[in-house]
């Protein structure tokens, strides 16, 4: 319950709020010197300070509760506005400090109010300036939030466009290019990323990750890809992109060969599909396609390279799980070691005579001499093709039955 002194200086000075209220806009003025006329006008600032006081001095009164709504609107209107928010802060800071001079001064001229009982009224008063102010920071945030939404949707639906290879004008790709924060003209790279599950980000934070490093992108999620336009200012902007990749995918990853166009976006995508799936299935490999040329031609074709790999991989599939993986195994590090297998042997903890006499048992399945580069070839690009392909789950045994290498 409000107090009856602190009622009845309230009383009083809502008699003068007008008066108060073209006082508390020229301190404002004099204070900050960010308010200027033509971003609040004159009338409108007095109308701001008028609407806070009457509303503090009517909940003083004990007569009614304290409006907050019109804080909302007021702090969305600044928003609108384009008034950072600290000067708006700074403003209501010295609304307050005015108002409390103000009332000091009332009080003071009108013994309404015992000396001893200005504290309760600075007390009062602090929690209702509290309670305009951080309804007035909501409305605020809100504004703010609603933009970021719409501009995120905008961001959004420009690099759908984009991806889709919808034929645009210069002035629209120019347009686009300012809404994405790109410059209009290349190099660009497309990065294509599998989803660990339909609608979840394969790259959480990538956007800022990268912007740590000076490199600007724009996003897109699509139910089974995270898709990203990325502009390379630099030579050391692709390495750096492929570092942070490699960091935190995953799942597959793939990066297009470089462009210069926005509206080569949707071939550029072409390529990076082609390179993400030039990756090993079972693992989060980044695969950037100028550097990986035999894996995304095995990607390229998939429903070829699959035949290929019946052809020519056939009898090590029809193996046993175990004893077939680790054929496969042995075939991947040896021809990843640039076809040694002493340094294979190191990768795989094994005598470098078991890693011959694996391989000499894969050239007697196959048909293919690991001595001729047409056999190494087919074998490559089979093995290419499998490791591309997820492997649904099998219940056969997982047991090995190498026995002449062991």
């Amino acid at each position: 319950m409000v107090d009856k002194e602190i009622s009845a200086l309230a009383t009083v000075l809502l008699e003068r709020v007008g008066e108060l209220a073209k006082e508390m806009a020229a301190r404002i003025r004099a204070g900050s010197r960010d308010y200027h006329y033509d971003v609040v006008p004159a009338e409108e600032l007095e109308e701001a300070c008028r609407t806070h006081l009457g509303n503090a001095l009517q909940a003083l009164t004990g007569q009614v509760p304290l409006d907050t709504e019109a804080a909302e609107r007021i702090g969305r209107r600044r928003a609108l506005e384009n008034v950072p928010l600290p000067t708006v802060m700074t403003a209501y800071r010295i609304g307050v400090k005015y108002f409390w001079e103000a009332a000091v001064a009332e009080a003071t001229r009108t013994s309404l109010v015992e000396s001893d009982k200005l504290v309760a009224v600075a007390s009062t008063m602090s929690e209702l300036q509290d309670s305009i102010t951080e309804a007035m920071v909501s409305g605020y945030h809100d504004v703010v939030a609603q933009r970021h939404l719409a501009s995120e949707h905008e961001r959004s639906a420009l690099v759908e466009a984009l991806l889709e290879g919808r034929s645009m004008d210069i002035d629209a790709v120019w347009s686009a290019a300012e809404v994405l924060g790109m410059p209009h003209t290349g190099p660009f790279t497309l990065v294509a990323a599998e989803v660990p599950q339909m609608g979840r980000q394969a790259l959480p934070e990538v956007a800022a990750l990268l912007s740590r490093r000076g490199i600007r992108s724009a996003w897109r999620l699509r139910p089974d890809l995270q898709l990203g336009i990325v502009y390379l200012r630099t030579p050391r902007d692709l390495d750096d992109l492929v570092e942070v990749l490699r960091r935190h995918a995953e799942q597959r990853v793939g990066v297009s060969p470089s462009y210069d166009d926005l509206c080569s976006t949707g071939d550029a995508l072409r390529f990076a599909k082609v390179a993400m799936r030039g990756g090993d299935a079972a693992s989060g490999t980044v695969t950037v396609f100028d550097d990986s040329p035999v894996a995304v031609s095995a990607a390229g074709a998939p429903d070829v390279m699959a035949r290929v790999a019946i052809n020519v991989l056939g009898p090590i599939e029809a193996l046993p799980t175990g004893e077939r993986e680790l054929l496969l195994d042995t075939l991947d590090v040896w021809l990843g070691c640039g076809g040694s297998a002493d340094e294979a042997a190191k990768r795989l903890y094994v005598h470098p005579n078991t890693v011959r006499m694996r391989l000499r048992r894969i050239a007697e399945r196959t048909g293919r001499s690991l001595a001729d580069p047409r056999g190494i070839t087919e074998l490559f690009l089979a093995l290419r093709a499998v490791r591309q392909t997820p492997k649904p789950p099998s219940s056969e045994s997982t047991g090995t039955t190498e026995t002449a290498d062991s």
